[in-house]
């Protein structure tokens, strides 16, 4: 009772700080993807400049149509055509291998300028300051609130298996079946089920053991190993594949159907 207590609370605050922002922010509605937008992709999203000439202009086409049914919205400080585009790439590579793929469950994106705390701060002066990004439920149903300086920092380190945008666009997917649990069932056949919780757990443990490589943050709960596996394996399937094979198997069968 108390969670759900603090749960509320917690929404609460960000729709009334929100609110208060809305004036400062700047929003993006039916961008058009522009020519030099391109090159930007090739520079900044290593998803994209592995693909072939076909894959990237279905790969640009799937953004579009993404960009299309969302809007974007800054708060202190003004967009950059960068930062639209690194949210698009963020939702497209996560299910990049579904022709027909759209998210029913998102309509706004609000990005601050740097992480932010419970609190929704994000000033120089404010405190904790650990959130890179999340999915709102309640009055904040249908929107996801990003921290740019996390989301740049997600594509620009091509070495760390982390990815603030690609995280928190799986957290979408697994809300699909009506519960963010870290059980894609949308993603899963139903006998893949049990297998799929068996090995979270055994990996959750060898994380809160100490003895993985796996980013701490994925022994927290089954709904954050789900996402930062996911990260995992779009940031560095390879070195996934090789350490953890089991692992790797069942997203590969789950993303690349």
């Amino acid at each position: 009772m108390l969670y759900i207590i603090l749960t509320i609370g917690l929404l609460v605050i960000v729709y009334n700080f929100i609110n208060k922002k809305k004036n400062t922010s700047k929003n993006i509605h039916k961008v058009e993807i522009e020519d030099h937008w391109y090159s930007l992709l090739e520079e900044h999203v290593l998803f994209y400049k592995k693909l072939n000439t076909e894959d990237r202009l279905h790969f640009k086409k799937r953004m579009q149509s993404f960009l299309s049914n969302v809007t974007i919205t800054s708060v202190d400080f003004e967009l950059e055509d960068i930062d639209v585009l690194l949210v698009a790439a963020s939702a497209i590579i996560p299910v990049f291998g579904f022709d027909n793929w759209s998210y029913p469950n998102i309509k706004k994106i609000i990005i601050y300028p740097d992480y932010f705390n419970y609190d929704m701060e994000f000033t120089k002066d404010a405190k904790d300051k650990l959130i890179g990004g999340m999915v709102g439920n309640g009055p904040l149903e249908n929107k996801m609130i990003l921290s740019r300086k996390a989301l740049h920092h997600g594509f620009s380190n091509k070495t760390d298996k982390g990815n603030t945008g690609i995280h928190e666009f799986v957290h979408l997917i697994d809300k699909l079946d009506g519960d963010i649990d870290g059980v894609p069932k949308v993603l899963m056949e139903n006998k893949n089920l049990m297998l799929w919780l068996d090995l979270v757990y055994e990996k959750m443990e060898a994380i809160n053991n100490n003895k993985s490589d796996i980013r701490s943050y994925g022994g927290t709960s089954e709904v954050e190993f789900f996402a930062v596996a996911s990260e995992y394996f779009f940031e560095r399937p390879m070195l996934l594949k090789r350490k953890h094979p089991d692992l790797y198997k069942m997203l590969h069968q789950c993303f690349v159907p």
